[in-house]
């Protein structure tokens, strides 16, 4: 075998491509989250733990009370985002968690 060359029988395949993946985070998401009405629902991180073979994908989105003085801080475009990381098991497709994801400026 060739130096740098990954022979195909150790390589694992992924049950979940990284498109349903991401669908799976952000179904979870809206359901989870529905009775707070968030808005602004996006893809912001994704990552395939190859060790652990889970999915961890963070979304971001707005809610109501992130946006202190209501739409028009939200046009002025100073609204807040809550960013949550959701752990999906590739083989399964089971939601493990979602986390809090604190990112640079949060409050």
């Amino acid at each position: 075998m060739e130096v740098g060359v990954t022979s195909l029988s150790h390589a694992r395949e992924n049950v979940m491509d990284v498109k349903q993946a991401v669908q799976t985070a952000k179904r979870h998401i809206a359901d989870i989250f529905a009775d707070e009405s968030i808005t602004n629902v996006g893809l912001e991180e994704v990552e395939l733990n190859e060790s652990d073979r889970v999915w961890e994908i963070t979304i971001g989105f707005s809610r109501s009370w992130d946006s202190p003085g209501g739409v028009m801080r939200t046009l002025g475009g100073d609204a807040v985002r809550t960013f949550k990381t959701v752990r999906i098991e590739d083989e399964s497709g089971r939601v493990e968690s979602i986390k809090h994801r604190n990112v640079a400026g949060d409050r």
